[in-house]
């Protein structure tokens, strides 16, 4: 499918809740803070992706060839990003690594203290080369960790929301995690839906038109899809 079919054209596109969203759950008003598009070109090929931190409706250059680029597999997100963290491209999700395209929706209450004994966990280089001084880079520094530790990605991510949730109570952690075939996402304090028809899956924190196929996921939840098969279980019960 063209990037532009998933991103721009829709009724309730990506573009446009990136200036009329309908459920930031207190994190803003618009998703202003720039935006990022991640592909897989090909079943099995290397990740793409496109940053900026410009708002996703002034970046012309990806409207003139988003509907030219195809793609079975798609990461976007736009950002509106947490008072007194960065904007910058390097802030912006997709986050990518070794085959891995990922996001976090959402914010961790007291930043940056509250996750200070965790970060202690990471290897020095992870942490001087994390994309950004932000709460979603060092997520995603926690992450990879575990996934190049062997952790299955369900039982990483599932781990990391639970032991993020209880150093930092009240954060909003909806992570989504994808090797362009399967997709593993949770919600924390935050909206998700799943649309799951036929041979495809899309999975959006607002839905993107108004059918009726929309399936939105329970609060404290993870959701693990690809093509053929949707299951979502209480986090609680993913050990």
């Amino acid at each position: 499918m063209p990037l532009a079919d998933l991103v721009l054209t829709p009724p309730h596109s990506l573009l446009r809740q990136s200036w009329a969203p309908a459920d930031m759950r207190g994190g803003g008003t618009i998703n202003a803070d720039g935006h990022g598009v991640g592909w897989y070109p090909t079943p099995g090929a290397a990740p793409v992706r496109h940053r900026t931190a410009s708002p996703l409706w002034t970046d012309t250059s990806f409207a003139s060839w988003a509907g030219a680029v195809s793609a079975g597999a798609v990461l976007a997100a736009v950002r509106s990003a947490t008072v007194g963290m960065p904007v910058a491209e390097s802030a912006n999700a997709p986050f990518l690594a070794e085959g891995w395209l990922f996001s976090h929706n959402g914010k961790v209450t007291g930043w940056p203290h509250s996750l200070a004994a965790l970060a202690d966990t990471l290897p020095a280089t992870d942490l001087l080369t994390l994309d950004a001084a932000t709460d979603s880079a060092l997520l995603w520094a926690l992450l990879r960790r575990r996934l190049r530790a062997g952790e299955p990605a369900a039982t990483a991510v599932a781990d990391l929301v639970r032991t993020v949730a209880a150093a930092a109570p009240d954060s909003r952690l909806n992570l989504l995690l994808t090797d362009g075939t399967n997709i593993v996402a949770t919600t924390w304090w935050h909206s998700l839906s799943v649309r799951h028809t036929g041979n495809s899956v899309t999975v959006a924190s607002e839905p993107t038109d108004d059918e009726r196929d929309w399936q939105p996921v329970p609060d404290r939840h993870l959701m693990l899809a690809n093509s053929s098969t949707l299951d979502i279980i209480p986090l609680e019960d993913h050990r």
